[in-house]
């Protein structure tokens, strides 16, 4: 099974379309082809932003990320090096990479060039749902 973190920026395009691979891919969320990967922090993060930019009512954020928790799989974070990406709010979400072994699934793959020095994949939702099958 493929271990995948999601960014922020995927879940918020969802949320503002139905038509993409943002929305595809939490549309097969609770698939059996890979397995999304969290921490406290990146749960933080989905719910500032989530909140502040998609317009959604607290109560339809709030239960998006109680469904994520449910089939998330927790991981422990212990900031141990940063910053590493240009980016240092997204450092974060290459240390959850690296301790899930997971592909980072974002709309800014650029940002996180850095991230093949640990063997980390870098995919937009596009080509990680050609990877696994799921689009042609």
């Amino acid at each position: 099974m493929i271990n995948i973190v999601i960014d922020t920026n995927v879940l918020l395009s969802a949320m503002f379309s139905n038509r993409g691979a943002s929305y595809k891919l939490l549309s097969i969320i609770d698939s059996e082809k890979f397995v999304v990967n969290i921490s406290t922090t990146l749960l933080y993060e989905y719910e500032e932003i989530l909140t502040l930019k998609s317009k959604l009512g607290t109560k339809y954020v709030d239960s998006i990320l109680d469904y994520i928790c449910l089939i998330g799989k927790k991981n422990s974070i212990f900031y141990l090096w940063r910053p590493k990406l240009k980016d240092i709010d997204d450092d974060f979400l290459l240390e959850l990479a690296v301790k899930s072994s997971s592909v980072i699934v974002t709309l800014n793959g650029k940002d996180f060039k850095p991230a093949s020095e640990f063997g980390i994949k870098v995919m937009t939702p596009k080509e990680f749902l050609q990877y696994i099958g799921e689009l042609s």
